[in-house]
């Protein structure tokens, strides 16, 4: 791999994200489905500027690194995905992706996250990367575990959606096993 594609892969880039996206993620959040497979959070929408003003913040922080996902030629935006919450003297880091809902099962996802591994553990040097996920989304379940990712534990009937109580898993990949599954590091 060569440093020019760290971000970029054959179907999507990893890019910054613009005050011009803001509006493009407010109309996914109006998606109830979207909504409840970002975060635990109630599925209401939120304004552009509302958007803006969260991530804004997350882009300030040190202990983040936030991108748009991008096809490899043009500005439209797919979905968002970062890395936070990074404690550096753990090489430790939380990682989060939402895909607009025009843009899922199309392969988009498998690749962005390999892309922002890639980053974390050969630009970052972080040795562990987490995440947790919802037992209702066996999609997102099947791709971390594609990628590498191990099940680590349960939050037990963590969610409460429609009158039912669903489970939140937490999964980890550590730096070697991605090492292993991407044959190496990238040559210098």
């Amino acid at each position: 791999m060569s440093a020019d594609s760290l971000l970029r892969g054959d179907r999507v880039r990893l890019a910054a994200l613009t005050p011009a996206d803001y509006p493009a993620i407010a109309r996914w959040e109006e998606s109830t489905a979207y909504r409840r497979l970002f975060d635990t959070s109630p599925a209401v929408p939120h304004t552009a500027a509302a958007i803006g003003k969260v991530l804004e913040e997350l882009q300030a922080s040190p202990n983040a690194f936030l991108f748009g996902i991008r096809p490899p030629e043009g500005d439209d935006l797919i979905g968002i995905a970062d890395l936070s919450d990074i404690e550096w003297p753990h090489g430790t880091a939380w990682l989060a992706i939402g895909l607009g809902p025009a843009h899922w099962d199309q392969g988009y996802g498998q690749e962005a996250l390999r892309l922002l591994l890639d980053f974390g553990f050969w630009e970052l040097n972080l040795y562990r990367v987490q995440l947790t996920v919802f037992s209702y989304n066996p999609r997102a379940i099947r791709v971390y575990e594609k990628l590498g990712f191990q099940r680590e534990g349960v939050f037990r009937q963590a969610v409460h959606r429609d009158g039912q109580r669903h489970d939140m898993l937490l999964y980890g990949l550590l730096r070697p096993e991605w090492e292993a599954l991407r044959a190496g590091p990238p040559a210098p």
